[in-house]
């Protein structure tokens, strides 16, 4: 299909739908999207009151990707931005950047997509038909649309676990899609179950007002902090092709390393977290308090819930815990009502798409699965690749495998991740950053080849193996090409210490700060030596 009038239907105004509005009109789409709230931003959104079927952030919620790896590829976050966002200022940025390209327009507010089936002349045009109806009047329409980009995320219903017991406790029991603020918890006994990234910040947050927290883990974690080594943003230090040219090679000598650094800041077995599986099986809990909140006593770390009783909770060790307050920090399952099980099956919580993106068995390309994936790392910027791969199918100028060759594709994806990782269900689905968005911008055809830098500048070449991959740098080269994006790229470190620019220092104390590549070209040359040692 070439027609610049074909039309798109997207479904949802949140971080992975607003990069798929602007995505379709790079290419020339007419993008019609429907939001069933008022606003934009999705669970970035922050409202007081839970809403089903609509995950929203803690009120203290601060984000765990920095800004320049967080940031669309052609829409910078503004400088004075802090380097980790609280919710509100990465809400602030989705709206500049609706704004900057004018994606309102495109939005039909207090809209809700009741189903999407293939219309009648699907088999020779790949067309939908999309009921929808308007939350304010009850009134249904139903339209006809040449593809369709689903962008409501993955996080939809809550998953609640069975514990014996639970049903005839007498306390206090919520979900973190109903938890907010610890307003009204103070001197509580509290339980958090779950130690992933919510868990973690809900156990830390409600530890300064409750009598007393624990945080139950059946598995335990390595904690990452946001800050690195000299003060960078960690994810900037870990993002960068030196680092994963070590992490590729070294394979468990630098697995080895990482559990040694952050054993180094505190030691895991004491704080009793220590999990049996090593760094690189299962995703981190990036918390910069919980271990102050451990060694001020706040936190009780505790073992995997046996039972509750009417007051109170035994634990798989025998230990039991007077309580009266549970949240359970124990996540999502994946569902979308409004597409039909032959159209996209949930298998185990999660859907199998080719590239994380199609599903495989359609006949025709037309439908395409945004930010249905677990990150490792930055969403914002993934979902955008997966949309730029996605309006260029749609247009024509990429073609998709056919079925067995997409289904192969899953089926190696499955196993790498088989290989690396403990078994989990929304492991299926993990994406990492650097590898992902490498990937799909080989599809896309704007993969920052090196051979091409070193054609063109080998100083530049250089600096980009030792500086992180910003988004900025898949607009580089091929298709959706910016002219910015070189010097975004090469600005990108004074943007990283813009916001801490708030009262004057002596220069000469500036210039010896120096910057993130010399810190990282001086962990290579170190790398380097140790290697050499090692090997003669």
């Amino acid at each position: 299909m070439t027609s610049v009038s074909q039309r798109v239907a997207v479904i949802g105004a949140g971080a992975s739908g607003l990069t798929a509005i602007k995505c379709c009109l790079d290419e020339g789409l007419t993008p019609v999207c429907f939001e069933r709230t008022t606003h934009i931003g999705g669970l970035w959104h922050y409202h007081d009151e839970p809403v089903k079927g609509q995950t929203c952030v803690m009120k203290s919620t601060v984000i765990n990707s920095c800004k320049e790896l967080m940031s669309y590829s052609d829409f910078l976050i503004p400088k004075d931005f802090p380097n980790y966002m609280h919710n509100s200022q990465v809400l602030e940025y989705f709206r500049l950047y609706a704004d900057r390209f004018g994606l309102n327009k495109y939005i039909n507010f207090q809209t809700e997509v009741q189903s999407v089936k293939k219309a009648d002349d699907y088999a020779t045009t790949g067309r939908w038909k999309v009921c929808y109806r308007d939350v304010t009047t009850g009134e249904t329409e139903t339209e006809i649309f040449d593809a369709v980009m689903v962008c409501s995320g993955r996080q939809t219903d809550v998953y609640r676990p069975q514990f014996e017991g639970l049903n005839d406790f007498q306390g206090k029991v919520l979900h973190m899609h109903e938890y907010r603020k610890p307003d009204g918890f103070q001197n509580a006994r509290a339980l958090v179950i779950g130690i992933g990234n919510s868990g973690g910040d809900c156990a830390t947050e409600i530890s300064r007002v409750a009598k007393q927290t624990f945080l139950s883990t059946r598995r335990g974690s390595w904690v990452i902090y946001r800050v690195s080594e000299k003060g960078y943003p960690q994810d900037l230090v870990i993002n960068s092709r030196c680092y994963r040219f070590f992490q590729n090679n070294l394979g468990r000598v630098w697995e080895k390393w990482m559990e040694y650094k952050l054993n180094y800041r505190f030691d895991h077995t004491m704080y009793r977290l220590k999990p049996k599986h090593s760094f690189y099986s299962y995703q981190p809990l990036v918390n910069d308090d919980l271990p102050n909140r451990i060694i001020s006593g706040r936190v009780k770390v505790k073992d995997n819930v046996r039972r509750f009783t009417k007051t109170g909770v035994e634990f798989v060790d025998g230990s039991k815990e007077e309580i009266d307050l549970v949240i359970l920090a124990t996540g999502y399952t994946t569902s979308y009502p409004f597409l039909e099980k032959e159209v996209l099956q949930i298998e185990e919580k999660d859907a199998r798409l080719y590239k994380l993106i199609f599903p495989p068995d359609l006949e025709k390309s037309t439908l395409a699965m945004i930010g249905c994936l677990q990150p490792l790392g930055p969403l914002p910027p993934m979902a955008e690749m997966q949309c730029r791969m996605a309006t260029r199918v749609f247009k024509g100028l990429l073609k998709l495998p056919d079925a067995p060759t997409m289904w192969k594709d899953i089926e190696e994806r499955d196993a790498a991740i088989a290989r690396q990782y403990l078994p989990s269900v929304r492991y299926s689905i993990l994406v990492d950053y650097l590898p992902y968005m490498d990937e799909l911008s080989k599809v896309v055809g704007c993969y920052p080849s090196y051979a091409t830098m070193f054609k063109d500048n080998p100083a530049f070449a250089l600096k980009m193996w030792f500086t992180p991959i910003y988004p900025c740098a898949y607009r580089l080269y091929g298709p959706g090409k910016w002219d910015g994006a070189k010097q975004a790229v090469l600005t990108a470190m004074d943007r990283v210490k813009a916001p801490f620019q708030t009262r004057p220092l002596a220069g000469a104390y500036e210039e010896k700060s120096g910057d993130l590549s010399r810190y990282l070209v001086g962990l290579f040359i170190f790398f380097i030596a140790c290697l050499t040692v090692f090997m003669f």
